[in-house]
């Protein structure tokens, strides 16, 4: 089982609703977003016989997107029973109040949110569950979600480097939604040949900076000329970390031409 973490950051504070006819209108909570009514809210949740231990999921979506399909359905296999996804109550409302945000970035952010724990919440082999457990003498949101993890004997599944960072130190199981994402990725080995979309400049002096769909950044060395772009380049090594992955390429028509001085 997991349990679910809001991202809005550190810095989202309490949010307002907005005022007057400008912005959008403040958004209710989503009717899907329920937990089970038979279910007594103080009590403990235990896995099913022979099923996997509770999921809790991040706070927010990752910012490309990716959060809904990378959902527990996803996971490893294996055990017989569907995964339980636990919910609680306390992320909601941290959801609610950036999605309620009089800042458009963190509404939509929180909007998303809500969004993809709807998605998820209609995925037939993922039970989502709603719970009120919480912690009232502890303020801290990732704090709660760590206190929470222990008490259903669950693991947190999150985007969120430093509460994975924080959560091992207290012994509980983080999944990385980041390291989960790259395993999908497909491999791209040194030699290989991709065509992308020059969009940017990059660091270094006559660099370019293309995207793949997945969001992975490469790097063209002598793109700058061809901002605006499309380019075949050649791969030449792969930065993979915890964070995502880097590949840094080189223009292929210089494999049959001889290399002029960097972009200025």
């Amino acid at each position: 089982m997991g349990v679910a973490a809001p991202g809005g950051g550190r810095g989202a504070g309490r949010a307002r609703r907005p005022r007057g006819g400008g912005g959008d209108p403040a958004r209710p909570p989503p009717p899907a977003l329920r937990g089970d009514p038979g279910r007594d809210p103080g009590a403990p949740l235990r896995s099913a016989p022979g099923g996997r231990p509770p999921l809790l999921p991040p706070r927010l979506p990752p910012r490309h997107g990716a959060g809904a399909p990378v959902a527990p359905a996803r996971l490893p296999r294996g055990e017989p029973a569907p995964p339980s996804l636990l919910i609680p109550q306390f992320v909601l409302r941290e959801l609610q109040q950036i999605a309620d945000s009089s800042d458009s970035l963190k509404r939509n952010r929180g909007r998303r949110g809500l969004d993809v724990l709807q998605k998820i919440q209609r995925m037939p082999k993922v039970k989502v569950e709603i719970h009120e457990l919480d912690f009232p003498q502890i303020r801290e949101v990732d704090r709660k979600l760590i206190e929470c993890a222990k008490a259903v004997g669950g693991k947190i599944l999150t985007n969120d480097y430093n509460l994975n960072k924080v959560a091992e130190l207290h012994g509980v199981r983080v999944l990385n939604i980041n390291e989960l994402a790259n395993a999908l990725k497909p491999v791209v080995l040194p030699g290989e040949v991709m065509h992308v979309h020059v969009l940017k400049e990059g660091k270094e002096s006559g660099q370019g900076v293309a995207y793949l769909d997945d969001g992975t950044m490469v790097v063209v060395d002598h793109g700058k000329k061809h901002l605006g772009q499309s380019v075949d380049v050649m791969v030449t090594s792969v930065l993979q970390t915890t964070a995502g992955r880097m590949i840094f390429t080189r223009l292929r028509e210089e494999e049959y031409a001889p290399r002029g001085g960097d972009d200025r």
